[in-house]
């Protein structure tokens, strides 16, 4: 699938992304799929993420065309991840709530949260990073472990207002 020519030549740039489907009636979540490394093309990665944001996300049954239209779309444009080289007691220091995520990896496992996540939840730092690690498969204190390794990111937000509506920047 080509893109149309009018594309802005800064989604032909690699970057990390992810895609969130909501109940626009609810806020319930419906699908989250993404990237978050910069591993591709922002306009490819954000295609595919979409696709498996709707029919891919194992927590959920494949969207409906029914559906669709009680959807809002949510896609989060994030930097590159980076390692938060610090002691366990200094990692929450290190957080601010609402502006950075949060990816907790221990070998294989890795748990990945955007930065609305604390924001929707109403956590603090150490309730963010022991979501993230439950989400990678750990204990909630698995951020403490030695060998665990705590990334932060930051993301640029568009959602719509109303399903197929305007978007807006968050």
């Amino acid at each position: 699938m080509q893109p149309p020519p009018d594309t802005p030549p800064k989604l032909f740039m690699n970057s990390g992304v992810f895609v969130t489907l909501r109940k626009h009636a609810t806020g319930e979540l419906r699908g989250c799929i993404g990237f978050p490394e910069p591993t591709s093309r922002l306009i490819d990665a954000t295609i595919t993420s979409a696709i498996e944001a709707a029919t891919g996300d194992p927590r959920f049954p494949p969207v409906t065309l029914k559906e669709l239209n009680e959807l809002t779309i949510e896609v989060s444009v994030l930097t590159p991840p980076q390692l938060i080289d610090a002691s366990p007691e200094e990692i929450p220091k290190r957080i601010v709530i609402g502006v950075d995520g949060l990816i907790v990896s221990r070998g294989s496992r890795r748990g990945l949260l955007l930065p609305q996540v604390a924001v929707e939840w109403n956590w603090d730092q150490e309730e963010f990073l022991a979501n993230c690690s439950m989400k990678a498969g750990l204990p909630p204190d698995g951020w403490l472990l030695k060998g665990t390794k705590i990334f932060k990111f930051q993301a640029e937000i568009f959602r719509e207002k109303s399903p197929n509506g305007p978007v807006e920047k968050a």
